[in-house]
């Protein structure tokens, strides 16, 4: 194999009390990435589409997580790398995700596979580690695995993948403004209080257990983030009045994807999701910003080769 076309799909990280370690991926947005192998060592990135992000290697995530990976396997021949964003940088839906995840697990592919998907997450975390100046692995590691997974250590890193009920659909309301990561930790206490740590952790265990048992009730009462959201929701203009639609209109839960502007709305049954996604456009429409609605089961397969030669 030579060359290989991939889809690197869109996720959600955080998923209200997982701050930074739990997420799951979504089936109809992300990228498509070409790598192919090239005489030229080392890493290089040709074209990007769809977004203004830069080609220099070590300023891009794709580049740079692919190059920690070729440290620790070296090889004889280098990599071009082609990259079609569909997720918007700074989206809050892992675009920086899609594209570290992407390169890791393409290259493994064209050098026959010497790491598993689970081994290729500490790789692709550098690439998140540029692009908000920390390696975490909440959004890269559903993008690999496929399906909700738990970061148990991310130092590690120690990644479990949990149950998906086949019901659970997700609705994503993507207003188009940047917030980049970065600047969302900013508004973050470093200190929290004890209280508030014991009740996110409760519904952090019970959410785990909620997907492990199908029961939805339990997950809509467990999607409750008591630390993250109140500073962040701040940042995302009608974060309030979308929430209140959402849960109104039948979602289990909502709240914040990632570190925003996305807002992300968990709901049992896909009419219930496309109800929950009309309450969300109408209330959203006043704020005369432009947005994007999506609808999406979970993705249970995370990156799909489209094609390889």
């Amino acid at each position: 194999m030579n060359e290989i076309k991939l889809f690197c799909p869109a996720s959600v990280a955080n998923v209200s009390c997982g701050f930074d370690v739990l997420g799951f991926c979504l089936e109809p947005i992300g990228d498509e990435m070409i790598i192919r192998k090239t005489s030229k060592k080392g890493i290089h990135i040709i074209k990007i589409e769809g977004q203004k992000l830069p080609l220099e290697t070590q300023k891009n995530v794709a580049g740079v997580a692919g190059l920690a990976l070729l440290e620790d396997y070296p090889c004889d021949h280098g990599f071009e790398i082609e990259i079609y964003k569909g997720i918007k940088a700074g989206s809050g839906i892992g675009s920086s995700a899609a594209s570290s995840a992407g390169a890791v697990f393409g290259i493994n592919e064209l050098m026959g596979k010497p790491l598993n998907r689970n081994e290729l997450i500490k790789y692709a975390m550098k690439g998140e580690e540029l692009a908000s100046g920390s390696a975490h692995a909440d959004n890269v590691s559903p993008v690999l695995k496929g399906g909700f997974t738990v970061v148990r250590c991310s130092k590690t890193p120690d990644v479990i993948s949990l149950p998906s009920p086949s019901e659970l659909h997700a609705t994503i309301i993507h207003p188009k403004i940047e917030l980049r990561t970065s600047d969302a930790r900013a508004v973050l206490k470093k200190k929290i209080n004890l209280e508030k740590a014991v009740e996110q952790w409760g519904n952090l265990a019970a959410l785990v257990s909620g997907l492990c048992t199908n029961d939805y009730d339990l997950i809509g009462r467990s999607l409750v983030d008591v630390v993250i959201e109140p500073h962040r929701s701040a940042l995302i203009p009608g974060f309030k009045e979308l929430k209140k639609a959402a849960i109104d209109s039948g979602a289990l839960g909502c709240g914040i994807s990632g570190s925003g502007p996305s807002v992300f709305a968990l709901s049992r049954g896909r009419e219930t999701a496309l109800r929950v996604q009309e309450e969300m456009n109408n209330t959203f429409k006043k704020f005369n910003i432009e947005y994007e609605l999506h609808l999406s089961k979970i993705n249970s397969k995370g990156i799909q080769i489209i094609s390889s030669k």
